[in-house]
């Protein structure tokens, strides 16, 4: 390693970037690529730093695919699934990490991990926290968001008794649901979830059950998407229970 190179990652270290763009080296952090390019290039080369896309690049120890999911798009949050995991809903890992941006992107993989993007209107985009600090940040969905999300999209989500088993966990606040839902609109997953309330008891929610029950319209819902298309009919909530009450009881108690 030639002297450049090592103060270029020196300059790395002391700025603590572990994930980064060239964009934002220059802009940023005032660094001039043009001085270093031949040591960055080396760099590249020799594999003290990773590309993980055009322009952006890592150390070659970044073990963290949440923060590198937050950089392969511009206004990119960890959801679904994924943040289904990361909030300690489900133990189960999805077997790829989920990311809502308001941007076209195609799915990809780095690092071994595969990335699925969703594409969601920009009003959709909200609920959105950050964990982790510095270089380590990253946005996702909380808790209220991503449920009402893998409802919305159960394909990006857990198995449906997995799902049900996290809202039946979730310790939910009734006026981020009703703000969320409202960006959402889909009238049949509040439908579902105002049901979900009121045979699990949960408390504190009843300004979301008033909504929900403004909301209702007066076509029938099948509650689990994948089932057959039978079952009782739960007038109050206009849903066709391919899933029955005991049955659904039993799941969550797992």
């Amino acid at each position: 390693m030639t002297k450049k190179e090592f103060l270029l990652l020196q300059a790395l270290d002391n700025l603590e970037l572990d994930i980064f763009t060239t964009e934002s080296l220059e802009k940023e952090y005032h660094l001039d690529l043009l001085d270093w390019q031949s040591s960055f290039d080396n760099l590249v080369k020799s594999g003290y730093l990773i590309s993980i896309e055009k322009g952006k690049y890592c150390r070659h120890n970044f073990p963290n695919e949440y923060v590198i999911s937050n950089y392969l798009a511009q206004d990119a949050v960890v959801a679904y699934g994924s943040a289904l995991y990361l909030h300690g809903l489900t133990k189960q890992f999805p077997n790829a990490i989920f990311v809502q941006t308001s941007k076209q992107k195609k799915h990809q993989t780095v690092f071994d991990v595969h990335y699925q993007f969703v594409r969601l209107r920009p009003q959709k985009i909200i609920g959105v926290i950050k964990k982790g600090t510095g270089n380590h940040q990253y946005r996702m969905t909380d808790v209220e968001k991503t449920l009402i999300d893998c409802f919305d999209l159960p394909e990006y989500s857990s198995d449906f008794p997995e799902l049900l088993r996290a809202f039946a966990a979730a310790d939910l606040d009734a006026e981020k649901m009703i703000r969320y839902c409202r960006a959402v609109r889909n009238i049949a997953i509040v439908k579902k979830m105002a049901y979900l309330i009121e045979i699990l008891n949960k408390k504190g929610l009843d300004s979301f059950l008033a909504y929900a029950k403004k909301l209702t319209n007066q076509k029938y819902t099948l509650f689990d998407d994948l089932g057959e298309k039978k079952g009782i009919l739960i007038h109050k909530w206009k849903l066709q229970m391919n899933l029955d009450k005991k049955n659904i009881l039993e799941i969550v108690k797992k």
